[in-house]
């Protein structure tokens, strides 16, 4: 089974046009940069656009479809990926019987070009399990993979981003996962590469404004430098995002994963 819960908004239609930022042969400003640049940089999007999406994010998948976004982590083994805490633990369980399809995309029952990895444990926060979504300060997990049919770890197909546990909230980063269907029939990831800033109503959050980030898209990860600083839980507006940034919880909660990662699975019950 699974559980999912929606997001805290309803946004706008997820655009395919090109980035906020102006056409690539906008004429110069006065100051020597294009329109859609400053400081040396592209803007910051406003609204996510399709895109080819990255080996390493997927998503959740089970007999019924998908419903949450995730990502590969780097990790020892290579069998660990991260999401957003409501996406796998509520009511006091952990979702079971669910896969990671990393590289997901297409229309219906979808394609997965690097497989499926099954879901061997969820990893949560003690303050979730207690709270539930009264812990936003802790909806992140950290989900460990069996390997695939021929042996392989995910990490060994795809890669894996690295963790940064001390980033601060106001970074740039690039942010890609996937709507349910109702808002993406075709299956296409979406990108935003944006600005963040603190978020003023959740210690230890940070917030990002980009349209298109529908439900499905929790769980996606949040990428500075290509370091992974945080995964995307919930939102105010049908513009804005919110993420708690990494830290020294979230990474004590990814150690634990990784012990459970390399701890052999229970071999399956004889038959009478």
């Amino acid at each position: 089974m699974r559980w999912k819960r929606p997001l805290l908004w309803i946004v706008a239609v997820v655009t395919t046009a090109t980035a906020c930022g102006g056409a690539s042969h906008s004429a110069p400003r006065a100051g020597g940069s294009p329109a859609g640049v400053a400081n040396g940089k592209p803007a910051p999007q406003r609204s996510a656009a399709a895109s080819a999406g990255l080996p390493t994010v997927g998503v959740l998948l089970d007999e019924d479809g998908h419903w949450c976004t995730a990502s590969v982590v780097d990790s020892p083994r290579g069998n660990v990926v991260a999401t957003a805490a409501h996406c796998v633990y509520a009511d006091g369980s952990a979702s079971s019987d669910f896969s990671f399809a990393p590289g997901y995309g297409g229309k219906g029952a979808g394609r997965t070009p690097y497989g499926t990895w099954k879901v061997r444990t969820v990893q949560v926060a003690d303050a979730w399990k207690a709270a539930g979504d009264d812990a936003d300060a802790h909806d992140y997990a950290f989900l460990t993979l069996d390997p695939d049919g021929r042996g392989r770890q995910v990490q060994q197909v795809v890669g894996a981003a690295r963790p940064d546990w001390t980033s601060g909230p106001e970074r740039r980063v690039t942010v890609t996962g996937y709507p349910n269907a109702d808002h993406n029939p075709d299956g296409t990831p979406v990108t935003c590469t944006t600005d963040t800033r603190r978020d003023p109503d959740l210690a230890g959050s940070m917030r990002m404004e980009c349209d298109g980030f529908f439900d499905g898209t929790s769980g996606s990860p949040w990428l500075a430098d290509g370091r992974l600083i945080g995964v995307l839980s919930g939102g105010d507006t049908d513009t804005e995002s919110t993420a708690v940034v990494f830290d020294a919880r979230t990474r004590a909660l990814y150690e634990h994963a990784v012990k459970a990662a390399a701890t052999p699975a229970a071999p399956a019950p004889a038959r009478p």
